[in-house]
């Protein structure tokens, strides 16, 4: 289940003010030293794993993908009702080398 965090709506529209951003607006209201004032307070940050970065990069290639051809389905399904169907064993073997490998490319066990 995909989770799209651009669209998440907070609770409050105000930015939340940590302690340390109190505290040095505080001393800075008070007449304490600039330095003090001045000094960059971290923020929360966010980092995105390789792995989720894979996900997603299949995600946008697996949406790009065209829609189930409903007529071409039918008439592989009356194809095969008909007997008319042949599977050729050497082309199906390297349809799922090809799949396997392409799986392995995405390295889905890596941790």
């Amino acid at each position: 289940m995909a989770i799209d965090i651009n669209k998440l709506k907070t609770a409050t529209s105000t930015p939340l003010q940590t302690s340390r951003q109190a505290k040095a607006s505080q001393d800075a209201g008070s007449g304490a030293k600039t330095e003090q004032a001045s000094s960059a307070v971290k923020g929360d940050s966010v980092s995105i794993t390789s792995q989720a970065q894979g996900l997603q990069s299949a995600q946008s290639k697996m949406a790009a993908l065209p829609d189930v051809d409903q007529a071409k389905i039918a008439e592989i399904k009356q194809a095969i009702s008909e007997g008319r169907y042949k599977v050729d064993p050497e082309k199906l073997a390297a349809n799922i080398a090809s799949f396997e490998a392409q799986l392995d490319g995405l390295n889905l066990n890596e941790e």
